[in-house]
């Protein structure tokens, strides 16, 4: 804590979800500390009508932080965790909360090898953002994270009190993940498609979609994740009520030529599902595509 009693905060990953936690902070006057690749003079978010300002600047050079704070809140995606290892290094101490905001049910095994001082909380993310080609980020729906409801989990909860996040606390935190989960897998035909939310509409999208849920949510049970059988057209459902122009940030990823989140959002379902007997028959299509779309070669 700092000398007014409250905690220290540090983004690393000023994306499209860091800048939303970041301009929620800043507006209740609790501006984080920046950290990134890229040095940028500020971030800048829109909502509607309204752009919120958050000031930098962005900083680059971990080794010259010189200090730890009290809570990071790691915003990048499962692609880019090694190359922000050193901003954990150097912001982590001992009582150090990393909330980590990515897709997947896997952050805690793959952030514990870069963040062995502090303590990490995974995060469910429910709001969608998009970069714009200005620089800025627009938002496109109410703030909402979901966390476990653990004593670390509370910290990030309290510093975003009184924002325009609001944070849930889970005792079923598992299943919400894996729930958010599939909503993911299935986001990744808009990959392979070049289509966005419009695309499931179509009676054959949405059937293909629809088996290809039941599938992931086959695979969820196997864990022994409880979700009802009504989940998959919910899901469904709720792309199809989209607007037709939202994207994803598989499908950003994707038109930018960037590495995909291939394996965190669909090869976990299949390799999971090896492991437990499930039978993955869709993902054993889908997934060599996406990792060629991604990695190559060709």
């Amino acid at each position: 804590m700092n000398a007014t009693g409250a905690a220290s905060i540090a983004v690393v990953g000023p994306g499209a979800i860091g800048t939303a936690i970041a301009a929620a902070l800043h507006e209740a006057g609790r501006t984080p500390l920046l950290c990134g690749r890229t040095p940028r003079e500020r971030l800048t978010l829109q909502d509607g009508d309204r752009r919120i300002t958050v000031p930098g600047p962005v900083r680059v050079d971990p080794p010259k932080l010189g200090r730890t704070v009290d809570l990071v809140f790691l915003a990048v995606k499962a692609t880019q965790i090694e190359a922000a290892a050193d901003w954990l290094t150097a912001l982590s101490g001992p009582t150090t909360v990393v909330c980590v905001l990515q897709n997947g049910v896997e952050q805690l095994e793959q952030i514990a090898p870069h963040a062995r001082a502090a303590q990490i909380v995974p995060a469910v993310v429910w709001f969608p953002v998009q970069a714009q080609s200005d620089g800025s980020v627009r938002l496109r729906a109410d703030m909402r994270l979901s966390l476990p409801d653990t004593s670390h989990a509370r910290v990030a909860a309290e510093a975003l009190q009184g924002t325009r996040c609001h944070v849930e606390l889970s005792a079923n935190f598992h299943g919400l993940a894996w729930r958010k989960l599939l909503q993911n897998a299935v986001a990744g035909l808009m990959v392979l498609t070049h289509r966005r939310s419009g695309m499931f509409v179509r009676s054959d999208i949405s059937a293909l979609a629809l088996a290809y849920l039941r599938e992931c949510l086959a695979v969820a049970r196997a864990e022994g994740v409880e979700l009802d059988d009504g989940v998959p057209q919910e899901i469904l459902d709720k792309f199809q009520a989209s607007p037709a122009d939202m994207g994803t940030s598989i499908l950003t990823d994707r038109e930018a030529g960037r590495p995909l989140e291939w394996d965190t959002r669909n090869g976990v379902i299949a390799r999971r599902g090896r492991a437990l007997g499930v039978a993955t028959p869709i993902s054993d299509i889908l997934v060599p595509l996406l990792a060629a779309a991604s990695d190559g070669p060709g």
